[in-house]
């Protein structure tokens, strides 16, 4: 498990399950002769897309940055589909750490898309629970409200048995949430129309979670925006600002879905000064 320290936060990221996604889909109109220079693609024009949560450790408290695919959620179908080629660990990486999953205080949920939710419930026999009992889940209040009632098009990503189970333990903000003192939740839209980011702001010290607006670090440029998107042009602009925002400040990118890096840092021009690579993963 790679880690990294950010001023008083430490951050330790989880094994939580692989997808393949479309690569045209991922970069929308960016033309493949583009996009496939900066992020390996396989024969099927699929890239691989972790779902690695990431244990974020501050003043005490132990939250998680969404919570991964979880485990048998899905139809064969559905694995096929979405490349599920190894399914969730969150659990072990956190007992080989010493950390029981009711001492999780908090999931700050930058979305609710099905690869970043499946985590949050388990089957416990027949039924479903919370995979994390005590853990209050911060997420927009937009995002909160289409999970309950997805659109015609939402629906597919949307599920109610990621979100049934934990409705009692939401706690929804408009646009913006101080989660602890330098920690805050950011209502973006964009990728969804409920999608948040997170900054994390330590004196001199920064990190910056874009979650779905810059969901690899081939997905740098501002302009390239996801055909996922639901509001590509709001992604554009909120992605500009946070870019040039980080850019600034030497911040940390740190990334869920990245199959490369875990996290970079970039210079006022946008160019790398400091990056943490991911280790190699074997599929179950």
């Amino acid at each position: 498990m790679e880690k990294l320290k950010v001023g008083r936060a430490s951050l330790t990221w989880l094994n939580g399950g692989v997808t393949h996604m479309d690569g045209g889909a991922m970069f929308g109109v960016v033309p493949k002769p583009l996009w496939s220079k900066k992020y390996p693609v396989n024969e099927n024009n699929q890239i691989e897309l972790r779902t690695d949560p990431i244990l974020l450790e501050v003043d005490g408290k132990k939250m998680l940055v969404d919570s991964g695919i979880g485990n048998d959620k899905m139809s064969d179908k559905q694995k096929r589909n979405f490349g599920v080629w190894e399914e969730s660990s969150i659990l072990r990486c956190l007992d080989s750490l010493n950390i029981k999953p009711e001492e999780i205080d908090a999931l700050l949920m930058t979305h609710m898309h099905f690869d970043h939710a499946c985590g949050m419930t388990r089957w416990e026999g027949d039924e479903l629970v919370p995979t994390f009992p005590n853990a209050t889940i911060y997420t927009s209040k937009v995002e909160w409200n289409e999970m309950r009632h997805p659109n015609m098009r939402s629906k597919n990503t949307y599920w109610q048995a990621n979100w049934e189970a934990v409705e009692g333990k939401v706690h929804t903000f408009e646009r913006s949430l101080d989660v602890l003192p330098g920690l805050k939740m950011m209502h973006t839209s964009g990728h969804s129309h409920g999608h948040s980011i997170i900054t994390f702001e330590d004196g001199d010290d920064v990190f910056i979670h874009m979650a779905d607006l810059m969901p690899t670090h081939a997905h740098q440029n501002p302009l390239w925006a996801l055909a996922y998107d639901d509001y590509p042009v709001t992604s554009v602009h909120e992605k500009k600002k946070w870019m040039e925002y980080g850019y600034q400040r030497r911040a940390w990118y740190v990334f869920y879905h990245d199959a490369v890096y875990r996290a970079l840092k970039f210079d006022e021009e946008g160019q790398v000064l400091d990056k943490l690579k991911e280790k190699e993963h074997h599929y179950q």
